[in-house]
């Protein structure tokens, strides 16, 4: 490689030339305002964000505790006493309703104006209609068609029609030549010619070589005013306005704008940790300040005392209730067999006592247990005693 070669090459990134994709860095403004912006959205964002994090803890707590029972409750109601009740009163109010305002006006209609209507109207119409008007009809009719048509048609066909033609030839050619053929001279020798040569060509020649080449040359003049003003108002418009507004927009509202908006994220982020770190703390702090001394008292204090009171007051006063029922069951039944001996004694004494029979004594049975399966050929069964039972 020559030397001009070398000194026509391109100059080495360092000089003045920038890489092909080099992103240029935050601005000196971005860099001032990137600190105390998200000190202080930090410090506005931090309230807000600790006040979300109770809601929502809050809303999941009420939702768990209170919503949800709350929606099964108002579902059962709904399903088992709303619905019946609905089902019923709806049921209700259509009898009632057809009852009022729907049977009475169908017995109304089918047992009284039917009736009326068709016995009373319809049927004496029709008979009359068959019965009296429709051969009246055919007679007046037949007359009307032998009497009257027939003759007028035979005058007509036979007298009239042959006159009338010739008649009407005579009135057609007068009539033309009265009423039609001067006006269509006068029409097409004097009208049109004058209005044709007189007005028609001298306003198209006009149009044609005057007004037409006159309105073309002040469109032109108007257009092009209307294109330099038109440049005119735009350039004053994007020099004076657009361009200020947008650098002003470009180095100044957008990155205020997006150093703000991710001022915002770095802090709901940031606050969202210290929520959850205050949350873990609170949540410490109520485990073991309430939620474990409430488990010692329960398991320590609570739990012994409640195994003592039933071991030792409600076990005896429950044993001793049913000793109690017991031996209250085993008097009523004593007593009941001592009124009943007493009144079968008053009812021997008053008609005298029965002829004695022959006691049978009684077959005494072995109760088998439920272990057992032994069992004698045609004798029932014994009724069945328990191993808790046998003792």
């Amino acid at each position: 490689m020559s030397d001009m070669e070398v000194e026509k090459s391109p100059q080495t990134y360092g000089s003045h030339q920038a890489p092909a994709q080099y992103q240029p860095g935050p601005g000196c403004l971005t860099t001032i305002i990137r600190i105390p912006v998200r000190i202080v959205v930090l410090l506005v964002v931090l309230p807000v964000r600790m006040v979300w994090d109770v809601l929502v803890v809050c809303a999941l707590a009420a939702d768990r505790i209170l919503l949800r029972p709350l929606r099964r409750a108002l579902a059962w109601v709904y399903e088992n006493v709303l619905t019946p009740i609905g089902h019923g009163l709806a049921w209700l109010a259509a009898f009632i309703g057809r009852a009022l305002f729907v049977w009475p006006w169908v017995a109304l209609w089918r047992y009284v104006l039917v009736p009326v209507v068709m016995y009373g109207l319809v049927v004496p119409l029709v008979w009359i209609h068959r019965q009296l008007l429709t051969p009246l009809g055919h007679g007046i009719a037949w007359l009307v068609e032998h009497l009257l048509l027939a003759p007028a048609r035979w005058i007509y066909r036979r007298l009239l029609t042959p006159a009338g033609h010739g008649i009407a030839t005579v009135l057609g050619w007068l009539g033309r030549a009265l009423f039609v053929w001067p006006w269509v001279a006068l029409w097409r020798y004097v009208l049109v010619p004058v209005v044709m040569y007189g007005l028609v060509v001298p306003l198209v020649w006009i149009h044609r070589q005057l007004l037409t080449p006159l309105g073309h040359g002040i469109a032109w003049l108007v257009s092009t005013v209307c294109r330099g003003v038109w440049t005119a108002v735009v350039w004053l418009v994007v020099t004076l306005l657009v361009t200020p507004v947008a650098w002003l927009y470009r180095h100044v509202l957008a990155p205020v704008g997006r150093e703000i908006a991710d001022a915002i994220a770095v802090a709901w982020s940031i606050a969202g940790h210290l929520s959850r770190a205050v949350g873990r703390a609170v949540k410490w702090l109520a485990r073991n300040l309430v939620a474990r001394p409430v488990r010692w008292f329960y398991q320590y204090v609570c739990t012994p005392v409640g195994h003592a009171v039933r071991d030792g007051v409600w076990r005896p006063v429950k044993k001793a209730a049913v000793e109690a029922g017991r031996a209250a069951r085993a008097a009523l039944r004593s007593a009941g067999e001592t009124v009943r001996q007493a009144r079968r004694d008053a009812w021997r004494a008053l008609v005298g006592a029965s002829p004695a029979s022959k006691p049978v004594e009684p077959v005494v049975r072995q109760a088998r247990t439920l272990g057992s399966t032994t069992t004698v050929p045609g004798v029932a069964a014994d009724p069945e005693i328990s191993l808790h039972q046998q003792g």
